[in-house]
């Protein structure tokens, strides 16, 4: 099981000012070595409960999925239309300047020529220049049952390598089960899981769809797929953010 970085239950400030406040040296350490990482609790309980409470609020969201109709899985989530809630956005927009410098980190050891721009804005116009500009933030929840099979989060030609979900349900309390899965495909070799619990507001980062790995000949690609167990008891709600955009 992956380990949780230490970090204060309560960060003062603006959400923005508490995603800069986290380690980010020390979340991508981790998700160099697992592909996933527990940076800490972001949110607060009252954030936590107001984002699910948006869950039967229709109007927020474009588009809802019923899992077990495509064979996700068991349960549902619902993408967020425009304009996103205003934690989703300060959440989304301050992320993702420092995966952006995580992620170009990755690309330069692997020798590739892409690099990710500075801001969250720029990035959406490379999006909507290949055609993504379906926001892709969604909210899911699971209740008895329910799970998420193994998957990756991808939506067109463009796509961002790291991505986010915070937990608004109290693990253990409000829930049992629905741990947080990562299975990193390896070459010539099994595959590795890491399970994360994390707490209620925990910021959980991690690989979308391949993330390097240094091998004997240097660095390489390995295959990175994320699901949720089968929750036992009670509900649990999820808070997903993808920086990448949809067609």
């Amino acid at each position: 099981m992956t380990r949780t970085m230490q970090a204060t239950a309560e960060r003062p400030g603006t959400l923005g000012e508490r995603v800069r406040a986290v380690d980010w040296g020390a979340v991508e350490e981790r998700l160099s070595v697992s592909g996933v990482v527990d940076a800490g609790p972001i949110l607060t309980p009252e954030e936590c409960r107001s984002l699910a409470a948006m869950h039967d609020e229709a109007a927020r969201f474009r588009h809802r999925v019923e899992m077990a109709r495509h064979r996700f899985g068991e349960g549902e989530y619902q993408y967020f239309a425009r304009p996103l809630p205003a934690l989703v956005e300060a959440l989304r927009e301050a992320a993702y300047p420092p995966l952006a410098a995580i992620a170009n980190r990755w690309q330069e050891s692997l020798g590739a020529s892409e690099r990710f721009p500075a801001t969250l804005g720029e990035f959406l116009e490379r999006c909507r220049a290949a055609g993504q500009g379906k926001p892709t933030p969604l909210l899911l929840r699971y209740g008895p049952g329910g799970y998420n099979c193994l998957h990756q989060d991808l939506y067109g030609a463009v796509a961002f390598p790291i991505q986010v979900v915070c937990l608004l349900d109290r693990p253990g309390v409000d829930y049992d089960g629905g741990e947080f899965v990562v299975v990193e495909q390896r070459p010539r070799a099994q595959s590795a899981a890491e399970v994360v619990r994390g707490t209620q507001g925990a910021l959980i980062c991690f690989t979308t769809r391949t993330r390097p790995a240094r091998g004997s000949r240097g660095f390489h690609r390995v295959n990175v797929r994320h699901g949720v167990s089968r929750v036992h008891r009670g509900t649990r709600h999820t808070l997903g953010v993808i920086f990448h955009d949809a067609r």
